[in-house]
């Protein structure tokens, strides 16, 4: 089984960035792993998931998918040909399988939403103020890359692979019959020089380059956003974007009867080509001060719903900036072309941008009118409309999103006990699901693999053996070990961290094998076909991190019906966190991991610096 990839974070890239003018740095090929240190660590990750019983059973199984002339050693002949052919032996297969295959819904189900922290202002003209400056920040963006000015990012004083970059403008996500595909508009000869701006279910195309090919400076982009906005006063009755939240296969019918029409062909193609997306939204439903950061991250996510925001997006396009009237403001991503690091470095760059003043004056020229988007909306296509309408709302309605600031401490402590900060959260992570199930679940936090040529992507797995121990010992107040900082190390260090970024995970290389078993016309080996693999691989708890010197958080759902998803931004003495879950599932409830979180981050706490205190608490 197959799932959908986890947003990326860099906390254990530990990326630094310096300024060679030069964006492709010389990076090696991924390697293939060995299969038996594969195999291994694919047994090691089942120990503290299955009784023994069933490991034996899987163990019987995949020494025999290993042996020497098996099928094992055949298939990772087959992949080691494979990777000296092809610039990366897993990248493509990983997106077709990970992304493009996928037939859930964008929102919620896969793109990513990263919510800002609110501006400081309150009114529509301030908005737009704004808007102009972030639109001018992320041109500048771009130029960096096309002049080959952005630093080369190093991890471990290793270069990373930066291809990613020049692709996250005019790209979008197509829907397809059975997969979709990712066009790659920046490519052409005559690249688009537009962005699409949407406001009121309104989309508008937006040129932001002069005749002479120079950036139009901010007080033009103002200016035209003004245009906009006097066009786009009333509601457009027929949310078109609505369409793209869709199950991928219906989204796909329609999307085909709405090409057939010449006029809605020519409006799709121009929202697809864009630049990038800039959605002007309405304010956030505030309810209390407590709840706005969870509505604020939510309306980022999905929109709000369509009697809110949701008419406002297109979700196949790769970058959507959202800015709404109340200060909120944020980035929702489609991930088959972009990633956590990259988009962090996108925003950081704003931020700074953000802080200085426009850099240019407004040359005294005449500028076209944007142009607003017609589509010839018939019967069929109404009825589209609405459908998606209604499942787009069971949708919205069936999440949880539950966004908090932890400020009792942050990552400054662990780090003085000479422990990683996400690690520690991971420990917090599983010891609150163990406490809220009575049981430990397959949880997958992601590593860069950009140490490589077209790296993506791994999972890191827990939990491990080590880590089991302790939170069965901390749950169990007869256990007398003794806790505190040696013991909670203990847990953390048999990590597969530092395996899985220098390209030694299991999971990539599992999907390796089986998909070059069915490339050779192969029965898909029986190991993949196990209980134990559906259960390695349902992730009941999808974590991911996005560190950045701001007080952002990321908000993602669940990947399973059952499962939740933690994100969360550490800085020196908070950490910012979003959890959601489905409300459909009776067993998962997100206000509730976020409670008992709040609890263990404090429990974790009195261990470090009071341990022989903390465990005579902890068995009374």
């Amino acid at each position: 089984m197959i799932s959908r990839k986890v947003p990326c974070r860099t906390w254990l890239s530990r990326i630094s960035r310096r300024p060679e003018a030069c964006l492709f740095s010389s990076v090696p090929p991924q390697p293939v792993p060995p299969l038996a240190n594969t195999l291994q660590g694919y047994l090691s990750a089942l120990e503290p998931l299955l009784p023994p019983d069933e490991i034996s059973h899987t163990r019987r199984m995949v020494q025999e998918f290993g042996r020497r002339g098996g099928l094992g050693p055949k298939l990772q002949e087959g992949l080691e040909k494979r990777a000296r052919v092809t610039k990366n032996w897993i990248a493509d297969w990983w997106v077709q399988r990970a992304y493009l295959e996928s037939r859930q819904p964008l929102p919620v189900h896969s793109s990513p939403a990263i919510s800002l922290p609110r501006r400081d202002y309150n009114d529509w003209k301030s908005q737009l103020v704004f808007a102009s400056k972030l639109i001018a920040a992320v041109l500048d963006f771009k130029a960096k890359i096309k002049m080959g000015q952005l630093p080369v990012e190093y991890m471990r004083g290793k270069p990373l692979c930066m291809e990613l970059y020049p692709l996250l403008f005019s790209s979008c996500r197509i829907p397809g019959p059975k997969h979709d595909y990712v066009a790659h508009y920046g490519r052409s000869r005559r690249s688009p020089t537009h962005i699409t701006v949407v406001r009121n279910y309104q989309f508008f195309q937006l040129e932001v380059y002069n005749s002479d090919g120079s950036r139009m400076t901010e007080s033009q982009i103002h200016a035209q956003l003004l245009r906009i906005r006097s066009q786009s006063w009333k509601t457009d009755k027929e949310p078109m974007g609505i369409l793209t939240s869709e199950h991928r296969h219906t989204w796909g019918e329609a999307y085909n009867r709405l090409l057939k029409d010449k006029l809605n062909k020519e409006s799709v193609r121009l929202i697809e080509s864009g630049l990038f997306s800039v959605c002007l939204d309405s304010p956030v439903m505030r309810i209390s001060d407590e709840k706005y950061a969870s509505r604020k991250a939510a309306q980022i996510l999905h929109g709000g719903g369509t009697f809110s925001n949701s008419g406002n997006r297109w979700f196949d396009k790769t970058l959507q900036f959202v800015v709404g009237e109340d200060g909120s403001w944020g980035l929702l991503y489609e991930q088959a072309t972009a990633e956590g690091p990259p988009v962090a470095a996108l925003l950081h760059h704003i931020l700074e941008y953000c802080e200085k003043p426009d850099p240019k004056r407004a040359p005294i020229v005449p500028l076209p009118m944007p142009k607003k988007l017609y589509f010839h909306i018939d019967r069929e296509i109404k009825w589209d409309i609405e459908q998606a309408k209604q499942n787009l709302d069971i949708l919205i309605n069936d999440l949880d999103v539950n966004v908090f600031n932890f400020k009792i401490f942050g990552k400054d402590l662990p780090k003085s006990y000479n422990m990683s900060p996400n690690s520690f959260i991971q420990i917090a992570l599983q010891l609150v699901y163990y406490k809220v199930h009575s049981e430990v679940c397959p949880t997958c936090d992601i590593a860069s693999q950009r140490m490589f040529r077209g790296g993506r992507t791994e999972f890191i797995r827990s939990p491990t053996n080590q880590s089991l121990k302790f939170i069965l010992a901390f749950n169990d107040a007869s256990i007398g070990d003794t806790f505190g900082p040696l013991r909670i190390n203990n847990a953390l260090k048999m990590s597969t961290a530092l395996q899985v970024i220098n390209g030694h995970g299991i999971d990539l290389h599992l999907l390796g094998l089986k998909l070059q078993a069915i490339e050779e016309g192969l029965s898909i080996p029986k190991i993949f076909m196990d209980t134990a693999y559906g259960l390695a691989t349902h992730w009941k708890l999808r974590t991911g991190q996005i560190p950045a010197n701001t007080d952002s958080v990321m908000c993602f759902g669940p990947l399973v019906p059952d499962g939740y998803a933690v994100c969360y931004n550490p800085q020196a003495d908070h950490f910012h966190f979003s959890i959601t879950a489905f409300n459909c599932c009776e067993e998962t409830n997100a206000e509730m991991f976020a409670r008992t979180l709040k609890e263990t981050l404090c429990e974790l706490q009195e261990l470090l610096q009071f341990p022989s205190k903390a465990k005579l608490t902890l068995q009374h």
